[in-house]
């Protein structure tokens, strides 16, 4: 993202100084001017995010500086300053659509405080209204058009305004995150925040600290107050993913949260009111993680309300081209490439490969072959060699006329073990999956020396 751009109008020389050089600091661009006049030229030439405007000047005030600033940037944010504060002049400024009235004199801190939480909804404001104008086009967050992927539309459509808690299952790399994206921005919450975060990331103190944040010397290094993501997402959604793997005492936390909608912070005794969705995630049965007494029964409850199910991208084959076109489309923008297709002889190995790491491998796969390309056209040199010989080993494959779905990527992991002589670490960065995803499927398939 591009540094915001704040126009500074104070006709006091070392105050518009002294503001310039703060705002410099935090990494914003900033124009400063010392009259209403100059500020209209500005506005005129080019795009602000933000103003900062003195309230008392000759000529033009700030008063006028909002209603142009408005006028001509209608998204703009205006924060009003002055040292001669009246009820009246604020009660004024904010029916003209100011951000904040604040008074002189004001601290340091107060102003870039009120500057990140101006620019925060100038910023969320937009993307509202960007996912409100994909919305109109169609599905913007999941990309696909078989059977299965449109049946799971037509249901995140159905729950997203019901605000009840939603459970997703499904593999890892299979788009948990973008479907529960999806239930969010269409949901009555969708101009609050979503936050996400990965509960098998953490020991249960850390994820304390990070779900509900802690007060002042609540521990060592604690010399303030920290909102947790509870707090940061009060009135938007709060997605969970790998619930799974959540520490036991922490899934009894949540379990409170969930019944009460109240919190503690960390080191807190006051009980705090929250309302936020929770979208929960694994890539693990939790029904079977309940019977093996690992996952709490009566927290299951809680979060299958609605369970969402992401199929596997070897379940939605249909849908591989649309998800190539769409990242080749994604990486040769970002990478400032023209690639504009995809060989016969890549698709045929792309449409056959079981994709053991789902979509986010086939991602990864595009990404690679877009940088490496040279022309218009990705080949197959362009992909990596163990998937240039999968060609092969699907051909192998085919000898046999039926295969189940389970076979084929028990194979293939043998396969690949054996490649890379059972270098368990280099296994799964070709597969795409973390070390932990693959020692499961080394359990399950019972490939374990």
């Amino acid at each position: 993202m591009n540094p915001a751009r704040i126009l500074i109008v104070e006709d006091e020389t070392i105050s518009r100084e002294n503001l310039q050089h703060v705002l410099e600091k935090e990494g914003y661009e900033t124009v400063a001017v010392e009259n209403g006049s100059l500020a209209y030229e500005e506005l005129a030439q080019g795009e602000f995010d933000l103003v900062l405007t003195d309230l008392r000047m000759q000529q033009i005030d700030g008063l006028q500086v909002l209603a142009r600033a408005k006028e001509l940037q209608p998204d703009i944010e205006v924060i009003v300053i002055t040292g001669y504060a009246t009820v009246t002049s604020a009660v004024e400024a904010m029916q003209k659509g100011a951000y904040h009235y604040l008074a002189k004199p004001y601290k340091i801190e107060e102003v870039r405080i009120l500057v990140r939480k101006a620019l925060e909804k100038r910023w969320l404001r937009q993307e509202v209204s960007q996912l409100k104008r994909q919305v109109q086009q169609g599905f913007p967050w999941l990309v696909g058009k078989s059977t299965k992927m449109l049946a799971l539309e037509e249901t995140i459509r159905q729950i997203a305004p019901t605000d009840c808690t939603v459970l997703i299952q499904g593999e890892t790399g299979t788009g948990k995150e973008l479907v529960a994206k999806a239930v969010h921005h269409l949901s009555n919450r969708a101009e609050k925040r979503f936050l996400a975060i990965n509960c098998g990331s953490f020991t249960a103190e850390l994820l304390a600290n990070e779900l509900f944040g802690h007060e002042r010397e609540a521990f060592t290094g604690a010399r303030g107050i920290k909102r947790g993501l509870l707090e940061a997402a009060n009135g938007g959604t709060l997605f969970l993913d790998e619930i799974g793997d959540m520490p036991p005492v922490m899934q009894v936390k949540l379990l409170r949260v969930l019944q009460e909608k109240t919190f503690l912070r960390v080191g807190g005794t006051e009980e705090l009111p929250v309302d936020v969705r929770i979208i929960a995630a694994s890539n693990k049965d939790l029904k079977q993680e309940v019977d093996l007494g690992t996952f709490r029964q009566d927290l299951f409850f809680r979060l299958n309300v609605i369970t969402l199910y992401v199929p596997p991208l070897v379940e939605r084959r249909d849908d591989i081209p649309l998800l190539c076109q769409h990242f080749l489309t994604k990486f040769a923008e970002s990478q400032k490439k023209r690639v504009e297709g995809i060989s016969p002889e890549v698709m045929t190995i792309l449409m056959n490969y079981e994709y053991p790491g789902n979509v986010r491998e086939l991602e990864n796969i595009i990404e690679r072959a877009v940088t490496l390309s040279t022309g218009p056209i990705i080949e197959i040199g362009h992909l990596s060699p163990d998937l240039q010989k999968h060609q092969y080993h699907v051909q192998r494959h085919r000898k046999k006329e039926f295969h189940t779905l389970e076979e084929n990527e028990r194979d293939y992991i043998e396969w690949v073990l054996a490649q890379v002589e059972g270098n368990k670490t280099k296994a799964a960065e070709i597969l795409g999956i973390d070390r932990v995803s693959l020692w499961r499927k080394l359990k399950r398939f019972d490939l374990e020396p």
